[in-house]
């Protein structure tokens, strides 16, 4: 089990900055010498290879569209293991989920999703 803490990264939409505090956070927690583990909301490959690069963990998704939200806690958990902090960059604005489904997928969903797993 684990038990991280975790700060969500959010905009009011793509193209405000999320990825680069994103990146930029995990960078300064790893140059501290905190394990740190970077996670981005959505399907993405290109954010969690920066957030890779700059932490030295691999980048991972959380996706309830592509996974189901079940998977969500697990995913996070298995991320998760071993570090002191988790920072979880969203996908486009807050509420921004799958067309047609409200905020399923969005940010504010998976935020959601991992307030309710208690790990530990």
């Amino acid at each position: 089990m684990v038990n991280v803490p975790r700060i969500v990264i959010a905009a009011p939409a793509s193209g405000h900055g999320k990825t680069t505090v994103a990146t930029g956070l995990l960078a300064a927690f790893a140059a501290k010498g905190l394990p740190v583990a970077g996670f981005k909301v959505g399907p993405d490959y290109i954010d969690p290879g920066y957030h890779a690069l700059a932490c030295g963990r691999p980048g991972r998704n959380l996706d309830p569209v592509l996974v189901g939200e079940e998977q969500i806690g697990p995913l996070f958990a298995h991320g998760a293991a071993g570090a002191q902090l988790a920072v979880v960059e969203g996908v486009m604005g807050l509420y921004d989920g799958r067309t047609g489904h409200g905020e399923y997928g969005s940010t504010a969903h998976v935020a959601k999703l991992l307030d309710q797993f208690v790990f530990g």
